[in-house]
């Protein structure tokens, strides 16, 4: 695992579960973003985990993230989303000056949708695909809120994962892990993620949220 604390004002962080059999990890570090909540008090969010190892022998680049919630209201706070999202920008244009053709996967809590300006317009360019784009539905998301449905944990790839062909990492689909033993399976919220609390009442689940996946073709 690869986890560094964070300067977050709630003490959340991000870090990467790997397997070493399957991902060899040469380097990683935490990036700062810096965002404000009124001209001049800084809001102090999550870094940016960055990590560059061999994936079943290839190199890639992981960006993970948690961006910045929607507490204070989605349109209120978007801009913080924003500013994450155009620092992510930066770090792929810096690895882009080393390796045209790296390989960049971005994930995480986005706080945002697929269709959201900050991954839409600002993080997913010409350069990037996001295959969540097709999971996000009204019916089916890997979060609830008050009844609707919410797809904010997304996985972004570059846009070589997508070729057809001499593609030794190859995108095949991405999903929603909403298995049965994840959700609730009674009450009004039947089919919602199982949470771990209810404000501070312990209800031990796994999560307020669903994992989402890809997988991969790969062909040493």
């Amino acid at each position: 695992m690869v986890h560094y604390d964070s300067p977050d004002e709630r003490g959340i962080g991000v870090g990467l579960l790997y397997r070493k059999d399957q991902f060899e990890l040469t380097q990683s570090e935490t990036i700062a973003v810096y965002i404000e909540n009124e001209p001049g008090i800084r809001d102090y969010t999550r870094d940016i985990l960055y990590i560059t190892g061999k994936l079943m022998g290839h190199t890639v680049h992981v960006l993970v993230n948690h961006w910045p919630s929607r507490r204070e209201g989605a349109e209120e706070t978007a801009h913080k989303r924003i500013a994450v999202a155009k620092r992510c920008r930066q770090i792929i244009s810096e690895i882009h000056e080393s390796d045209e053709e790296a390989r960049i996967i971005i994930m995480g809590d986005f706080n945002d949708g697929p269709n959201s300006q900050s991954v839409k317009n600002h993080l997913v360019q010409h350069d990037f695909y996001n295959p969540m784009v097709f999971l996000a539905t009204r019916y089916e998301g890997s979060l609830n809120h008050r009844f609707e449905w919410y797809l904010f944990d997304q996985i972004i790839l570059s846009t070589n994962f997508m070729r057809l062909y001499r593609n030794p990492l190859r995108y095949r689909s991405s999903k929603i892990y909403n298995d049965k033993a994840l959700t609730e399976y009674r009450g009004k919220f039947k089919g919602n993620p199982f949470r771990t609390y209810a404000g501070k009442r312990y209800l031990g689940g796994y999560s307020d949220h669903f994992p989402v996946y890809v997988l991969l073709d790969i062909n040493q």
